[in-house]
C-alpha cells in the first residue's frame, strides 16, 4: 500500500483545513487508517485512527471535539477535518495504515507510512 497526504497548508488560528489520505491498492478497506504529527523539535504523537469499516475511532485528548476523522473505502481515502485550528497543531501530519481490524494508537503498529504534509497555523 502506497499512501498520499495532502491537504496541508497555511491558516491562521481559528480556521479550517481538510487533509486527504489517497492509497493505492484494492485492499484499502482491510486497513485501520491513522494520522498523526511531528511538531518542530518534538517527537510523532497519535491524532486520530478509524477501523477499517469506521465502527471505532479514537483521538488524542488535544483535538477531540476539533478534529474528525473519516474515510470513504470506495474512493481509497482517508480524512482529517481539522476545526478551530490553535498555533500548536503546527505540525507535519503524516497518514498511516494497519492491516487488520483493531484500530491503535502505537506508532510502531501501522504498516505503511505516507510521506506528510505541513500544516502551520498562524496566531
Amino acid at each position: 500500500v502506497q499512501l498520499q497526504a495532502s491537504g496541508g497548508g497555511l491558516v491562521q488560528a481559528g480556521g479550517s483545513l481538510r487533509l486527504s489520505c489517497a492509497a493505492s491498492g484494492r485492499t484499502f478497506s482491510g486497513y485501520a487508517m491513522g494520522w498523526f504529527r511531528q511538531a518542530p523539535g518534538k517527537e510523532r504523537e497519535f491524532v486520530a485512527v478509524i477501523s477499517r469499516n469506521a465502527g471505532t475511532i479514537f483521538y488524542a485528548d488535544s483535538v477531540k471535539g476539533r478534529f474528525t476523522i473519516s474515510r470513504d473505502n470506495a474512493e481509497n481515502t482517508a480524512y482529517l477535518q481539522m476545526n478551530s485550528l490553535k498555533p500548536e497543531d503546527t505540525a507535519v501530519y503524516y497518514c498511516a495504515a494497519k492491516w487488520g481490524v483493531v484500530a491503535v494508537r502505537r506508532e510502531r503498529e501501522y504498516d505503511y507510512w505516507g510521506q506528510g504534509t505541513l500544516v502551520t497555523v498562524s496566531s
